[in-house]
């Protein structure tokens, strides 16, 4: 009875613009706060460590001298893309300067050159892979956009660390013989999506294939996502979502709103998607899901925006992404750095609308 009441509230819910979607307003001094409080604050730190040897037992600063803050390599490498984001955003705000000071350190040649020679050592073939190696192209990808000197530099000192990301994804995924469908970092169609936007800035057609064929071979015949089964206790990432919110990418939208009825067919027409529930902001397990409903809330805005503007699910989905945002985003706080350290990223993403840019290249 009750879900049936939220999903009458959402289908009489007005249609709402893609501006409209994210509340309540963005806290963006804030955020741009906690990424510089994070990204040279290097303990507590989790590592994910190929040791061929003792000499790889050294601190976080010198294993990655650019990405070792912010507890671990991904984080830091989106603390960076957040800062970057906002200073293109907001190139006057009062912490512009000390955020473009963070970055000239961060990006100079020396210290991506050491990122770069981590890669290449043994036992690091699948370091990162996916999500780090996506949300690195994520942040080459913000600069390739940005008409800033400063950007421009820090993009031609990235190009070496891009390459090898994209090589890896692009050596990995025609061997990738089955989709990885999982609420956290290794999920595979959320990553993909990242890749997908980087490659249609990047301009490379050759990822852009692949990432076609893998769309085809994972996901185009995927029938009645069981959402009703979602969220697991620990997930960030919605694994139905995630893969509407890439195949959005892909496909033409009719044929992606075909493809949508088959394999969702009952949300926004019969089941509503409630926010999660969060019970200890604390335990750096529980508090993923702040990050799912920052991420359902953008995914879902995502799925809707790529629908014909006469689909009846769009009021309830964009109903739906709102509510999630809702939940969410009070969160954002850094009162705990469990959550402080990597939230920052997802609100910034959901709030200035990043990925909702038309989808095909």
């Amino acid at each position: 009875m009750v879900h049936r009441l939220l999903l009458a509230a959402l289908l009489l819910a007005p249609v709402l613009s893609a501006a409209e979607v994210a509340q309540p307003a963005p806290n963006t001094d804030g955020y741009a706060q906690l990424a510089l409080q994070c990204i040279h604050q290097q303990y507590p730190n989790h590592l994910s460590l190929g040791v061929g040897s003792d000499t790889d037992l050294v601190p976080p600063t010198t294993l990655h001298p650019s990405f070792y803050g912010c507890l671990d390599w991904h984080s830091a490498v989106h603390g960076h893309w957040l800062l970057v984001r906002l200073l293109r955003l907001h190139p006057s705000a009062p912490w512009a300067k000390q955020a473009r000071a963070q970055l000239e350190e961060d990006f100079s040649n020396a210290h991506i050159a050491a990122e770069v020679a981590y890669f290449e050592q043994p036992n690091r073939t699948s370091f990162e892979r996916p999500y780090g190696l996506a949300w690195l192209l994520t942040l080459t990808a913000e600069l390739r956009q940005w008409d800033d000197p400063d950007a421009q530099r820090w993009l031609v000192a990235l190009l070496p660390l891009e390459t090898v990301a994209a090589n890896r994804i692009q050596t990995w995924l025609p061997k990738l013989h089955y989709p990885i469908r999982i609420g956290e970092h290794n999920q595979t169609a959320f990553s993909f999506g990242l890749i997908w936007d980087w490659a249609t800035v990047a301009h490379r057609a050759d990822l852009l294939a692949l990432l076609t064929d893998a769309a085809h071979r994972f996901y185009a015949h995927d029938r009645a996502c069981p959402l009703q089964y979602e969220p697991s206790g620990e997930d960030f990432l919605s694994p139905c979502l995630g893969e509407a919110d890439f195949m959005r990418r892909v496909l033409p939208p009719p044929a992606f709103a075909t493809w949508l009825a088959a394999f969702m067919p009952e949300l926004g027409r019969g089941a509503a998607l409630a926010p999660a529930v969060v019970t200890d902001r604390s335990d750096p397990k529980l508090a993923h899901l702040d990050g799912l409903n920052l991420s359902r809330a953008w995914m879902l805005r995502g799925i809707a925006s790529a629908l014909p503007r006469q689909n009846n699910r769009r009021a309830a989905l964009e109903a739906m992404a709102a509510a999630h945002a809702q939940a969410a985003l009070p969160a954002v706080t850094g009162e705990h750095y469990e959550g402080g350290h990597w939230l920052g990223t997802f609100a910034v993403y959901l709030q200035s609308q990043e990925g909702t840019h038309p989808p095909h290249p």
